[in-house]
């Protein structure tokens, strides 16, 4: 699918507001149809069921608006990350070991997980709030494994907030206790040997509480002004394609890590891509419309969702527009028996799942790794020069 063009709008015919609002409003239109949404007469998308291949033909617009976004930055670091990319020759089954290293100060690692983070055919959030980073290798090489990183929770969560029992005053007080995982899984090679089941196993890990708490175990929330003990309860992840083979049946000593508990609302902003949100955001400045300036975190719920109603009702197409229909598999994994009554403030002390790092990755290799590798070869057949097509880097004058 070829890539259409933002809207070229001069700025002389910003001052024009009929003609931007002519412009933008059938660009958003023609937008949606090429993303694959079919209109209603009355302009609301309709035929809301999709499978994981129109999902990812969905949001395949929206990657290659990341990965336009991103190219400066990925031709100036991906000569100096790409040692860390392995081929399917670089991987003994029998040696792989990974650990994790917490993003702080080094550059090249941020770096690293940016371009890496590249490779998911739906985009990556950059998260919010509280948010750290994780690159996770394999000592046997030192080439990278995967990715883990964890932000703070959506405020309003429907069927999170139903598993836990919350009433609106008692998640307000309870939900710096819960972070959310923006991005989980394994890259290749190490994908093809079920390597994200590791990484899920580490996002409700011992290390995960420990570095929580050293890093967040003093901090006030930015909304409520509250200040947190550093004990995190939970971990949630949300699954763009429905329910996820990382997450179903990933056990650990009898107990399920992740449990299903329903499906977001499929209701956002993600499908008006492309350059479009920043035209939007242009027509409501010209309209001296106050909600564009209101995007610091703690202004109230998502910014560019309030930024794209707005827009919607001023270009007279439905705010309902934002109803797109792709719902995402919403999975919660405590760390700990009792956490669901803790997170209600029915328990003072929380009772942890034991899941020592070491532990966890000999478990994860005796349970996934070696089996997948004995019956299962695949992996042997990935070359690292593949991530220049990942990344788009095959065009001339790039990287080769």
């Amino acid at each position: 699918m070829a890539q259409p063009k933002p809207p070229v709008i001069a700025e002389s015919k910003i001052h024009s507001l009929p003609y931007f609002r002519r412009k933008l409003r059938a660009e958003l239109l023609s937008l949606l149809k090429k993303q694959g949404f079919k209109l209603g007469p009355n302009k609301l998308i309709k035929g809301r069921a999709f499978g994981k291949e129109k999902i990812r033909a969905i949001h395949s617009l929206s990657r290659k608006e990341r990965l336009t976004e991103e190219s400066l930055f990925v031709a100036k670091w991906f000569p100096r990350v790409s040692k860390y990319f392995a081929s399917g020759c670089d991987v003994d089954p029998a040696r792989v070991e990974p650990y994790p290293v917490l993003i702080e100060d080094n550059e090249e690692h941020a770096a690293l997980f940016r371009i890496a983070s590249l490779w998911w055919s739906v985009p990556v959030s950059r998260g919010f709030g509280r948010r750290f980073r994780i690159l996770i290798f394999d000592k046997s090489n030192n080439k990278l494994f995967g990715l883990l990183g964890l932000t703070d929770p959506v405020f309003n969560l429907r069927t999170r907030d139903s598993w836990i029992g919350w009433d609106v005053r008692m998640r307000e007080r309870m939900l710096a206790h819960v972070m959310d995982a923006f991005v989980l899984g394994a890259v290749p090679p190490y994908n093809q040997l079920l390597g994200a089941k590791f990484v899920g196993l580490l996002a409700a890990s011992d290390f995960i509480r420990a570095t929580v708490r050293r890093k967040y175990g003093t901090a006030r929330s930015i909304i409520l002004k509250r200040k947190f003990d550093g004990r995190l309860a939970m971990v949630t992840a949300t699954s763009a394609l429905g329910r996820s083979s990382i997450y179903n049946r990933l056990r650990h000593d009898g107990v399920d890590v992740f449990r299903p508990v329903g499906y977001t609302e499929g209701y956002g902003h993600f499908h008006l891509a492309n350059g479009t949100f920043e035209s939007i955001r242009k027509y409501l400045r010209a309209n001296k419309d106050e909600e564009i300036d209101r995007h610091q975190f703690g202004d109230g719920p998502n910014y560019r969702i309030r930024v794209a109603r707005k827009a919607l009702e001023r270009l007279g197409l439905p705010s309902d527009l934002l109803r797109h229909g792709v719902r995402r598999a919403v999975y919660v994994a405590p760390l700990a028996s009792n956490a669901a009554a803790f997170l209600r403030g029915e328990a003072r002390h929380l009772l942890w799942y034991p899941r020592p790092l070491d532990e966890i990755v000999r478990f994860w290799r005796d349970r996934w790794l070696l089996p997948r590798a004995s019956r299962d070869s695949s992996y042997q057949g990935f070359d690292c020069r593949t991530w220049n097509q990942i990344l788009d880097l095959h065009q001339p004058n790039q990287i080769s």
